[in-house]
């Protein structure tokens, strides 16, 4: 696997096809292989030249334990010291999650390294805050509890996210979900970009109507995935291809 550096730490990425560059950066507990797994990479191949990374304490990339590592500044870097490595001045980014959230902070703090932004069911009003409250309700318990223990007993539930967290350091995980958690939103200063955006969520999703709030706020393209929650608007990226690759291209027909 080809490898960036950024901030001392090493980020692995993979290159497919040929074409405008587009990144994929996939969702918390999840590497760039799971893009590959959705049909995404092959399809999107055929078009662009797709990189797919493995984000810092996942996969083949360097797991730091501290925080720090994981703030949104060092997310945009990493991700530019992957453009730089791949050779791309500027590219396309699709992310979905933790992707969209990094995506988020490329656009604010990288603009002229992106295209396009496309990000898939992330809160960039209040960010993951405004799904703590609701899961703590629905799971029946206080508003001051840790939600990583349910977050990670849930995505073990997955074999795919299993495999990565069963192959992961723990320490590393725990860190990068902290940092992931504690982050504000980034609605005014991504309001202030330049960056081309589409937004996309399930409408069963807690994160759906934020979205969508900023995207009718803002004129930010915006498309919704009929009966989809977090998990399976995950599942479903091959019903939201068609939209972002009219997207990627500039067709609005």
């Amino acid at each position: 696997m080809p490898i960036a550096r950024s901030n001392g730490y090493r980020i692995s990425y993979q290159i497919a096809g040929d074409g405008p560059p587009l990144l994929l950066h996939p969702g918390m507990f999840q590497t760039g292989a799971h893009w590959t797994r959705t049909g995404c990479t092959t399809t999107l191949a055929a078009t662009h030249t797709v990189i797919t990374v493995d984000p810092l304490g996942l996969g083949a990339s360097d797991a730091p334990h501290d925080p720090a590592a994981y703030t949104l500044a060092r997310r945009a870097d990493y991700v530019t010291a992957v453009l730089d490595a791949a050779g791309a001045t500027k590219a396309a980014f699709w992310g979905y999650s933790l992707g969209a959230f990094t995506g988020y902070a490329v656009a604010v703090r990288a603009p002229e390294r992106l295209t396009r932004l496309v990000a898939g069911a992330f809160d960039p009003i209040d960010g993951f805050r405004s799904a703590i409250a609701p899961v703590l309700r629905h799971l029946g318990l206080p508003a001051d509890t840790d939600p990583y223990p349910f977050m990670h007993q849930a995505a073990t539930a997955d074999p795919a996210l299993a495999a990565v967290i069963d192959a992961a350091d723990p320490a590393a995980l725990r860190a990068n979900f902290q940092a992931f958690a504690h982050e504000p939103g980034q609605h005014h200063a991504l309001a202030a970009t330049d960056v081309p955006m589409l937004m996309y969520a399930g409408t069963e999703d807690f994160w759906h109507d934020p979205m969508r709030t900023f995207a009718q706020q803002t004129g930010t393209e915006f498309f919704s995935l009929p009966g989809a929650d977090h998990q399976t608007g995950w599942d479903r990226a091959a019903d939201a291809l068609p939209r972002v690759l009219r997207f990627l291209t500039g067709d609005q027909t």
